[in-house]
C-alpha cells in the first residue's frame, strides 16, 4: 500500500515560530507532500508564546480530558488545533498549563534550559501518541524534528512497542544542531524508568545531555535525514555509522526521496 498519512511532531513550525532550519524544514516538508495529496497532519507544543487569538486555535473537546502520567505526576492534556495559515493542514497543538503555558519555550532569561524540559518533551510525546490513537488516526509514517520530540520515538519502541495500533508504522528522524549545550535534569532516567523502559535498552544515555537523547532517538529511527549540511561532531559520527537508511541534507524538491524510501521499508516484529 502506497504511503498516504504522513505524521509531522516538532516543536517549532513557521509561521508561529521564525524561520530556521526545524521551522522552515517541517513547513516545507509538509505543504509539499501535502501538495501530492498527503494526509499531512503536524503535532507540536503549545507555548505561551503563541497567539491563540491570531492564529485562531480552538480546543478539540473530544480529544481533551486525558491526564498524562508522568514521572507519578498526573497532568492534564487539552488539544488545541488550527489550520495552517494559507494551508488547509491541520496543526494540532499539545497544551498543558504546568509545562507549556510559560512565555519562552526551552530556557529561561538567563538562557538556562528549563529543569523540566525532560518532563516536557516526554508528556509531548505520550501525548502525541495517546493523541492520534484517540483520533484513530493511523499515520503511515511519523517524522520528527528536533530534541524535543525525540523522546516519542524511544516510546514508540520500547513503552508501546506491543501496542497493534503502532505496530507499522515507519519513523522518520530529522537530525539538527538545535538545542546545542543542553541539559537535561540529572534525575531524567527516573521519568523512564517510572514507565517501566529498561535502560539496558537505551544505548547512549550514558550523560543527561540532550544530545544522547537525539541519538537514542536516531537508533530507534528507520530513516535518518540531516536537517542541516553539518551537524554537531556527535551526531554527524553517529550518522555516519548508522547502517539503517540515511539522508545527508537535501532541497525541499527532493524530500518525497524520504518518503518513498521509507515506505519501501518492512518493520521486523
Amino acid at each position: 500500500m502506497s504511503l498516504q498519512r504522513i505524521l509531522h511532531v516538532t516543536s517549532e513550525l513557521v509561521p508561529y515560530f521564525n524561520e530556521n532550519p526545524i521551522s522552515s524544514g517541517v513547513y516545507n516538508a509538509a505543504k509539499q507532500m501535502f501538495a501530492q495529496g498527503k494526509d499531512v497532519r503536524i503535532f507540536m507544543p503549545r507555548f505561551g508564546l503563541i497567539n491563540e487569538r491570531r492564529y485562531q486555535l480552538h480546543e478539540v473537546i473530544r480529544l481533551s480530558g486525558m491526564n498524562l502520567i508522568i514521572n507519578d505526576l498526573d497532568q492534564p492534556l487539552v488539544i488545541k488545533v488550527a489550520s495552517l495559515p494559507g494551508e488547509r493542514m491541520q496543526v494540532y497543538f499539545i497544551e498543558n498549563q504546568e509545562y507549556f503555558k510559560r512565555k519562552s519555550a526551552y530556557s529561561d532569561d538567563f538562557n538556562q534550559w528549563f529543569e523540566d524540559n525532560d518532563e516536557r518533551s516526554v508528556f509531548f510525546a505520550k501525548g502525541v501518541l495517546e493523541t492520534i490513537k484517540k483520533l484513530n488516526w493511523i499515520p503511515d509514517v511519523i517524522h520528527i524534528h528536533g530534541w524535543m520530540a525525540s523522546f516519542l520515538p524511544i516510546y514508540l519502541k520500547t513503552n508501546y512497542s506491543n501496542d497493534a495500533f503502532f505496530s507499522d508504522i515507519k519513523i522518520i528522524s530529522s537530525v539538527y544542531n538545535h538545542g546545542e549545550g543542553g541539559v537535561f535534569s540529572e534525575n531524567f532516567k527516573n521519568i523512564l524508568e517510572y514507565d517501566k523502559i529498561d535502560l539496558n535498552d537505551l544505548k547512549y544515555l550514558n550523560s543527561n545531555s540532550y544530545v544522547n537523547v537525539v541519538k537514542e532517538a536516531m537508533k530507534f529511527s528507520d530513516v535518518v535525514v540531516k536537517g542541516e549540511e553539518l551537524l554537531l561532531n556527535e551526531l554527524e559520527e553517529l550518522f555516519n555509522e548508522l547502517e539503517q537508511s540515511k539522508f545527508d541534507f537535501i532541497q525541499n524538491e527532493d524530500i518525497q526521496e524520504v518518503y518513498r524510501e521509507a515506505n519501501g521499508i518492512n518493520i521486523q516484529h
